[in-house]
């Protein structure tokens, strides 16, 4: 019985015991290195998301514009409720200095203010995996309504590897009575 306590607690002093194991979900969340903001802004789909409680009224159409206005970035959420209406907050980010417009706080009721990482972002500005360090927020977003499912596949692969739930993503529905709004 001795060795085997000994055996435990000598484990992790060697790198193989559980206090050595790495999780994805504890380990510091990497954003995309570079960011072109005017590249980024105009309207994006929300194709896929990790549920949370303010978009709780969301059925479908969710969309988010965004455009710039100065040193800010100005934030227009919408997204269709069960009842048919159209429902939109305004808000407003600004950039993280020095995360080369990879970081971006976000607020809709000031003077608080939410995360908003760019974790993944392809090089025609299509498609974008957001996310918050605390991975229990994020979004897959597309410049279209619809994204090819081995597109929306890797960037929930992508989510899992940095430590989201993959599983707990839901899809986003999207109309085209939802794309026609402005």
């Amino acid at each position: 019985m001795r060795s085997l306590i000994a055996a435990l607690l000598f484990l992790p002093v060697l790198g193989l015991g559980p206090t050595s194991v790495a999780h994805a979900e504890d380990a510091p969340l990497p954003t995309v290195a570079q960011v072109d903001l005017t590249r980024y802004t105009g309207r994006w789909y929300e194709i896929a998301l990790l549920p949370n409680r303010f978009q709780r009224q969301c059925v479908a159409d969710t969309q988010a514009n965004y455009r710039l206005t100065g040193e800010r970035i100005e934030v227009i959420n919408r997204c269709r409720m069960a009842d048919g209406r159209m429902d939109d907050i305004r808000g407003h980010a600004k950039v993280v200095p020095d995360s080369g417009n990879a970081r971006l706080r976000v607020t809709f009721f000031w003077p608080f203010y939410g995360d908003y990482w760019i974790l993944a972002l392809d090089e025609g500005y299509t498609e974008v995996l957001v996310g918050a360090p605390n991975r229990r927020y994020a979004w897959v977003l597309a410049r279209e309504p619809q994204l090819p499912e081995a597109r929306l596949n890797a960037l929930l692969d992508r989510a899992a590897a940095l430590g989201f739930d993959r599983s707990a993503f839901q899809r986003t529905p999207q109309s085209a009575a939802g794309a026609a709004q402005p």
